[in-house]
């Protein structure tokens, strides 16, 4: 009686020690499959949401300021003709644009000047701006309602050739030529259609020219307004064209 006695205990203490290993190998085979499944399983991708800015043969969503050049749309094609004695006319979005990736392609007359705005604006009053010019400079420049303004996007078919640069249209003038880029300087191809990519986040501005890197700023007077289309003022009687298409933005 006492051999059994002291042999229960035993027992007992062995089917619990079984019992508890083949519990916790089970628990460690789950948290393995669990593992595998994780490592596994794709992580959704954010999808890259771009928009058509540009629809058939429609103007819906523009509005003409600043000049009466000509604009027409067709096949999702805008071409903007100039008129001698018109200022600089602009063909721009309704919606404001902060943070975004705008794409689009250009072909324009080599004798004519253009342009894209980006984070434009034009306003029913007077607005004042006050800023520091190269030279270190305080300068105090009044912008007349209700003139175009802000960060232009050049289009350059000239000798000069600063396609890509970033102008301050009205306001400050250059801001980000190409004068010390001469990779960028070729990047545009006369008589062609020549694909601009364009990044503004935050206070940074960066361009592209079919596929070279053309300027980068970094500024920060103005942080949203309108995509303007540029056709510039002209002394030549003979009409003169610039056109875009595929323009499309991606907001960030």
């Amino acid at each position: 009686m006492k051999l059994f006695e002291s042999k229960l205990p035993v027992l007992l203490i062995f089917v619990a020690t079984f019992g508890f290993g083949a519990c916790s190998s089970s628990t460690t085979e789950e948290a393995a499959n669990d593992e595998a499944t994780t490592e596994t399983a794709e992580v959704p991708q954010e999808e890259e949401v771009w928009v058509e800015l540009v629809k058939g043969s429609s103007k819906e969503g523009w509005t003409q300021l600043n000049g009466d050049a000509t604009y027409e749309v067709e096949n999702g094609v805008v071409t903007g003709t100039t008129k001698l004695g018109e200022p600089n006319s602009f063909l721009t979005t309704n919606k404001m644009y902060d943070d975004f990736i705008l794409e689009y392609e250009v072909k324009v007359d080599p004798r004519m000047n253009s342009g894209v705005q980006i984070r434009s604006n034009s306003y029913e009053h007077d607005t004042t701006y006050v800023f520091t010019d190269a030279e270190g400079n305080t300068v105090e420049k009044t912008v007349e309602s209700p003139r175009v303004h802000g960060y232009q996007v050049e289009i350059d078919p000239s000798e000069r050739a600063y396609s890509g640069g970033i102008y301050d249209e009205a306001r400050r003038g250059w801001l980000a030529d190409l004068s010390e880029n001469d990779e960028g300087r070729t990047a545009f191809k006369n008589n062609e259609w020549n694909k601009y990519r364009v990044e503004a986040k935050g206070d940074t501005i960066r361009t592209f020219v079919n596929g070279i890197m053309t300027a980068e700023l970094v500024d920060d007077m103005t942080d949203s307004g309108f995509i303007g289309l540029q056709v510039h003022s002209t002394k030549i009687e003979d009409p003169m064209q610039v056109q875009w298409r595929n323009i499309r933005i991606q907001e960030l």
